[in-house]
């Protein structure tokens, strides 16, 4: 008879607990959201988060509130994100490279991207750009494989750092060209640009949004971009796809994440107010003028990208040899 008490006792103290949990589900959110942005401010990741961040808080009727971690190719703010409470207040952006390369790039990260992340949402994805200096004799990917193949380990291109989209998107061009070139890292993705401009380096792949102003202004040279189809901000830019390269095919990506173990009806909430957030049209424009594709959709169609991209990416990283610095 005891043991019966006891039973029911128990399991009315587990009712209680789901229907405690259960409410507090229902009154998400309650007190102000942490956003986690694994970059610094000022920066494209910044930009585009407390764009969505402000959306998102007039739907959900709380404050938003911006935190930037940035370190370590984006790793130290993807593993604050990862490490902390699953209760809906701590809420992040996921981005290419420490979500999809980095864990086979440095190989001894304090974070699974899989195990300790849950997909939110995708926000957005963008091609990049093979450009270079207007002065340049290169005019067509044909120059460029030509001249790389007529002096192995001579032509030079820039990047923002090693292990980026600026990066990989030149190994990657690099495997499926057959070719060989000598990768000159630099602090930013400014920085590299500048140098190009310069004359100092042979080329880059760039972001759209930032190169697209100096190929307007005859600062740069655009050869091809790095998308399936050409873009309505440059529609004399072939694809590589359409010069007899449809394997190098890149799309810087980021959207929203949460650690794991959030419960799926807040995932559920956070992922219907982003959704609704990027049905904004100041917002739509502003991502779509930048040559940016716009995201939305379910958590698991963004969990497919990452584990898609984390196989391609993890494959480039190994046949290239890239080391982190």
């Amino acid at each position: 008879m005891q043991l019966i008490k006891n039973l029911s006792i128990f399991l009315l103290s587990c009712v209680t607990i789901l229907a405690s949990a259960a409410l507090a589900q229902t009154n998400y959110p309650n007190k102000p959201i942490n956003f986690i942005v694994p970059y610094g401010a000022g920066g494209s990741a910044d930009s585009r988060s407390r764009q969505i961040a402000q959306k998102m808080s007039v739907i959900l009727k709380q404050p938003i509130v911006i935190d930037n971690k940035p370190g370590a190719g984006g790793n130290i703010g993807t593993e604050f994100i990862a490490r902390a409470a699953p209760d809906g207040y701590t809420i992040g952006m996921g981005n290419f490279a420490p979500m999809a390369v980095n864990k086979t790039l440095f190989g001894n990260l304090r974070y699974d991207p899989e195990a300790d992340l849950s997909p939110v949402m995708l926000v957005e994805k963008g091609p990049l750009v093979l450009v270079v200096n207007p002065n340049s004799s290169y005019k067509t990917i044909q120059d460029i494989v030509n001249a790389a193949k007529a002096k192995p380990g001579v032509l030079t291109f820039s990047s923002g750092g090693i292990g980026g989209s600026h990066q990989l998107s030149a190994e990657l061009f690099e495997l499926n060209a057959g070719i060989s070139m000598i990768h000159v890292p630099y602090k930013s993705g400014s920085a590299a640009l500048t140098d190009l401009m310069a004359g100092n380096v042979d080329l880059m792949f760039d972001q759209m949004y930032s190169a697209v102003p100096s190929i307007k202004a005859d600062k740069l040279r655009p050869i091809a971009i790095t998308s399936k189809k050409r873009s309505p901000l440059l529609p004399n830019v072939p694809s590589f796809a359409e010069l007899g390269y449809p394997k190098v095919e890149v799309l810087n990506w980021q959207g929203l994440i949460v650690p794991k173990g959030t419960p799926k009806a807040i995932i559920d909430q956070l992922n219907a107010a982003a959704n609704e957030a990027l049905k904004d049209p100041q917002l739509r424009e502003l991502m779509l003028s930048q040559g940016n594709e716009i995201g939305g959709g379910s958590p698991a169609e963004f969990a497919a990208l990452i584990k898609a991209e984390a196989a391609k990416w993890s494959a480039v990283v190994k046949s290239a040899n890239i080391k982190p610095e």
